[in-house]
């Protein structure tokens, strides 16, 4: 903890050097959360799982009005509802569609609402690229939310992302800092193959632990998220980790010039 006394060697030291950017770098930036950041104003989320009662996220039609309404207040925009579909939850998609009307309909708010889906790559996956059966994210209808274990990858894995590429998918990569079983070179492997990342917000304040917030901080360093989402599945997660300061090395400047993009 600097002194009074120290603070004010620095300044003059500063001043005589005329090089402002010193101080900043003997201070270092004040530490600002998610929630002061103004990151929410105008947010897309591309990651969520509030749609109620279809998989391990929210489970009723009052929490997922909580939810919403939580965001509307912290200055959400669009949010992207992606429940799962895996073997563990195997979802239809016109089950899905007929849950999202539902909640389109208790939904009064000025947040809007879009509805796709998060595809683990298993055998069902396999199974629905036959028959070309997802529900895409994007406006353009031809991109997908995929993910895999956190711990191994999947067995054909490669073979499956490129008979989704050769079918006219782009892919999108969830969380990618979580994977614990991916090296820099599988990283850039995906990047070469054109996969889109979407990095999950809260990875960069620890709510995944410290490996994923090292892979976050990494994965934002070197300029390949693509998207940003909160993966939400309960309110008290974001209301227990936006005020959390987010680490000195990311600057909310370099999470909003991505916060707003777009897929098409």
């Amino acid at each position: 903890m600097l002194n009074r006394e120290d603070i004010t060697l620095i300044v003059i030291i500063s001043i005589k050097l005329s090089n402002s950017h010193l101080l900043m770098w003997i201070l270092g930036r004040k530490k600002v959360s998610l929630k002061e950041s103004g990151i929410f104003e105008g947010f897309t989320d591309w990651h969520s799982h509030i749609l109620p009662g279809v998989d391990d996220g929210i489970k009723t039609m009052e929490d997922a009005i909580d939810v919403l309404e939580e965001y509307e207040r912290l200055g959400f925009k669009r949010v992207w509802l992606t429940p799962h579909i895996m073997e563990d939850y195997p979802n239809k998609t016109e089950d899905l569609k007929r849950r999202f009307e539902e909640l389109k309909d208790n939904w009064k708010g000025e947040v809007e609402l879009f509805l796709a889906s998060e595809n683990m790559l298993d055998m069902l996956f396999e199974e629905r690229l036959l028959k070309k059966d997802f529900l895409p994210i994007g406006d353009g209808g031809d991109h997908l939310l995929i993910e895999t274990s956190y711990y191994t990858p999947p067995y054909a894995m490669d073979e499956m992302l490129e008979s989704a590429l050769k079918k006219g998918f782009n892919l999108v990569l969830a969380h990618p800092e979580r994977y614990r079983y991916m090296e820099e070179k599988d990283y850039r492997k995906f990047k070469e193959q054109g996969v889109k990342f979407q990095l999950n917000l809260l990875s960069l304040v620890g709510a995944y632990g410290e490996s994923a917030k090292k892979r976050a901080e990494w994965l934002l360093a070197k300029k390949m998220v693509d998207l940003f989402g909160t993966d939400i599945h309960r309110l008290e997660a974001i209301n227990e980790n936006i005020r959390t300061p987010l680490p000195k090395p990311i600057q909310p400047e370099a999470v909003k010039s991505v916060v707003n993009q777009l897929i098409n």
